[in-house]
């Protein structure tokens, strides 16, 4: 199989830049011109008419034209390749996981996956409970899609390696798992932080408000009105949870407010 791949159309300049570069011995004389000759779709052929010039005797340029045939001939990657024949040949894989009775965060890494192609090199998606696997064909496929996430949302990973197979001609092959967890924070969560997380965020109150989440969580002390922002590296230290979820909020109107002052 070839080493690289390269996207191109049909009568394409990109293809004809390539299919001109493949051409051997084309360095000893001047190329002049270069164009398709229409061919039927369905031939899979692709001819290309070249004009080249070489000086001769005495100075004198003679001009040339060819005809050049390329086939075309259909093959998959080796990725495609290895899917089609066993779907469940993966050689790493992702356990996202979110202990939540929602789903509102991994809806919202849905959409940046598809916004970022983060997992555009997946070859396939399950549905877990409280989360996803998305299973990849290369180790470094999947190393890159946790350092995705952990830029957008806290968490903490872990891998594991198994072996699978041993042969002394082909080396070690191994699968890899990373298990993924999300913070259970979200926002609009009613939260009480532990007195540790409450003196390094700078002795905020004893309940607090998450206002947004990202690679940090904000906070915000519904009686000083104070924000402040907490980090995932501190979080997980504390592991805390949150007392109520925005599910558990009420709305209501003020009527009226009275200033009691004693």
């Amino acid at each position: 199989p070839p080493r690289t791949w390269l996207k191109a159309q049909l009568e394409s300049k990109k293809l004809l830049t390539f299919c001109v570069k493949r051409l051997k011995n084309l360095n000893k004389v001047r190329l002049v011109h270069a164009e398709y000759i229409w061919t039927e779709p369905h031939s899979k052929r692709n001819k290309v008419k070249l004009k080249v010039q070489k000086e001769v005797l005495h100075g004198a340029i003679l001009e040339q034209a060819y005809t050049v045939e390329y086939v075309i001939q259909d093959q998959m990657c080796e990725s495609c390749t290895r899917v089609q024949a066993n779907p469940d040949q993966w050689v790493a894989a992702v356990q996202l996981r979110q202990h939540v009775s929602h789903r509102w965060t991994l809806f919202y890494l849905e959409q940046l996956f598809l916004k970022h192609d983060a997992a555009a090199r997946a070859i396939r998606i399950k549905q877990r409970d409280q989360g996803i696997d998305i299973f990849f064909s290369n180790r470094s496929h999947a190393v890159m899609f946790v350092e995705f996430i952990g830029k957008v949302v806290p968490i903490r990973s872990r891998n594991d390696k198994q072996l699978v197979s041993h042969d002394t001609k082909s080396s070690i092959y191994n699968k890899y798992t990373f298990s993924v967890e999300i913070c259970p924070v979200c926002r609009e969560d009613l939260i009480c932080p532990p007195p540790k997380v409450k003196d390094g965020l700078g002795n905020v109150g004893p309940l607090v408000i998450c206002t947004k989440v990202s690679n940090n969580i904000g906070l915000l002390d519904p009686f000083t009105l104070r924000n402040c922002f907490l980090d995932a590296e501190h979080y997980w230290r504390a592991s805390f949870k949150t007392l109520l979820s925005s599910r558990q909020l009420v709305e209501y109107i003020v009527l009226d407010v009275e200033s009691c002052f004693f």
